[in-house]
């Protein structure tokens, strides 16, 4: 009796497994966006930022976007609460600090680590578009 129990139990357990992995293999698929073809939309703060969401929320937290800023975006110093790292794909992401400036042009990375102040913008001419990426919820807290 014991025996049946403990091998009823484990089929379970097993059953319970092959359920879990069929559900984890069914919600994974291929995922192919084109930045030139993303349907960006505006933040609504109608700053001249505009995005693509590709994984994740960046309102509640991990994610992962294409970001566009207009030509000549000023975002002016502040500071993310969590890193963000990014990879320009047009134009050039504009970035200042107390260390210097950087210009970060198209096949180009930057991480910026959270609590790090600093001022970002877009080319003058035209503008950025990059992938960009967060373990936690995007914020942009302005620099006192």
């Amino acid at each position: 009796m014991k025996k049946s129990l403990i091998l009823s139990a484990v089929a379970a357990l097993a059953l319970a497994a092959l359920v879990v992995v069929a559900q984890a293999q069914k919600e994974k698929h291929l995922v192919y966006v084109s930045s030139a073809q993303a349907n960006y939309k505006p933040l609504p703060q109608g700053t001249g930022v505009s995005m693509h969401v590709l994984r994740g929320d960046p309102d509640k937290g991990s994610h992962a976007t294409f970001t566009k800023f207009e030509p000549g975006y000023d975002a002016g110093t502040h500071i993310h609460t969590t890193d963000v790292s990014l990879v320009v794909i047009k134009g050039a992401y504009l970035y200042k600090d107390d260390a210097g400036e950087k210009r970060v042009g198209p096949g180009e990375y930057i991480s910026i680590p959270g609590g790090h102040k600093h001022w970002s913008g877009g080319d003058k001419t035209e503008g950025a578009v990059f992938y960009q990426e967060g373990p936690a919820k995007f914020d942009l807290i302005p620099a006192k």
